[in-house]
């Protein structure tokens, strides 16, 4: 059993401590100034104290700091220069962005440091605990700490991938273009749909796009369908005509979006490159006619 501290009560921290707690760690403390953090905690971690992240720090033998990806590097700097770090104890962060170096600091001062993301989006609430079981959790850790990352990944239900340092980056905007974009996408297309009449948007999306999903993890670009992929020029036209009239601002996101359709269909041999130079020109003016407006 270790000792556990949760700095950011948010939605992530107090899953993740939940889980902890569920596996037989001890939470002993968590952080968190907000309504909303002092609501999770009393639902997710009924008993556990509220204190001051310093407080909290000095209690624990893993420190789990889960904090906005850029007010990360204060926390640590902060806490290591209250002289609440210790050699020997793990200092883990949740942020997808950040690798060991963010955590220099505490590493000066002997701490085990572990990055330790999940790929995975939190409602902070009792669902994401049996969401969390298969979640992959990017890691980025020293070799000679591997095997107790890999361990706390376990006692967390997931499964680790190993990100090399200088791919945290990368690994980060692989996740957020396919998951927060991939929100932003079906929204806009919901509200096309709601503007065409369509009495649950949702419902009309929920099988067509689970079907693509699929189709497109295990089949990459050859999941590809539509009037793009198969040269239907003047769909395109009729689509961005109506989409500028009704709602233009989701229109260079389609833009945006049949370009790279476009170039990979061709690059896939699905597309004549005929047939794409015609549709670029369609977007290509369609964009132009929008920025004169």
């Amino acid at each position: 059993m270790t000792r556990v501290g949760v700095v950011g009560a948010g939605r992530v921290g107090a899953v993740l401590a939940a889980a902890l707690r569920a596996a037989g760690h001890e939470v002993v403390a968590v952080a968190g100034e907000s309504t909303a953090s002092r609501n999770r905690v009393a639902a997710l971690l009924p008993g556990v104290p509220m204190r001051k992240p310093t407080d909290v720090a000095r209690s624990c033998d893993l420190l789990l700091l889960t904090v906005p990806d850029d007010m990360l590097g204060n926390v640590v700097s902060s806490l290591a220069g209250a002289g609440v770090l210790r050699a020997g104890q793990y200092v883990v962060h949740t942020s997808g962005r950040h690798g060991l170096a963010v955590l220099e600091p505490a590493t000066a001062l002997g701490a085990r440091p572990v990055a330790m993301h999940p790929a995975m989006t939190f409602t902070g609430t009792a669902l994401d605990l049996e969401r969390l079981a298969g979640c992959v959790f990017g890691v980025t850790v020293v070799d000679t700490d591997r095997v107790r990352a890999e361990t706390l990944v376990a006692d967390l239900g997931g499964t680790p991938i190993w990100v090399p340092e200088a791919r945290r980056t990368l690994y980060h905007a692989g996740l957020a273009h396919g998951a927060n974009h991939l929100v932003t996408l079906v929204a806009q297309a919901m509200d096309l749909l709601a503007a065409s009449g369509a009495d649950d948007p949702a419902a009309t999306l929920r099988p067509l796009l689970t079907a693509a999903l699929d189709n497109a993890l295990t089949q990459g670009d050859a999941a590809l369908t539509g009037p793009i992929v198969r040269g239907d020029v003047n769909t395109v036209r009729a689509h961005l005509a109506d989409i500028a009239t009704t709602s233009p601002d989701t229109l260079p996101s389609y833009v945006a979006l049949g370009r790279a359709t476009a170039d990979r269909a061709v690059l896939d041999g699905r597309l004549l490159p005929i047939r794409a130079r015609q549709i670029m020109a369609a977007l290509d003016a369609a964009e132009a006619e929008v920025q004169h407006q």
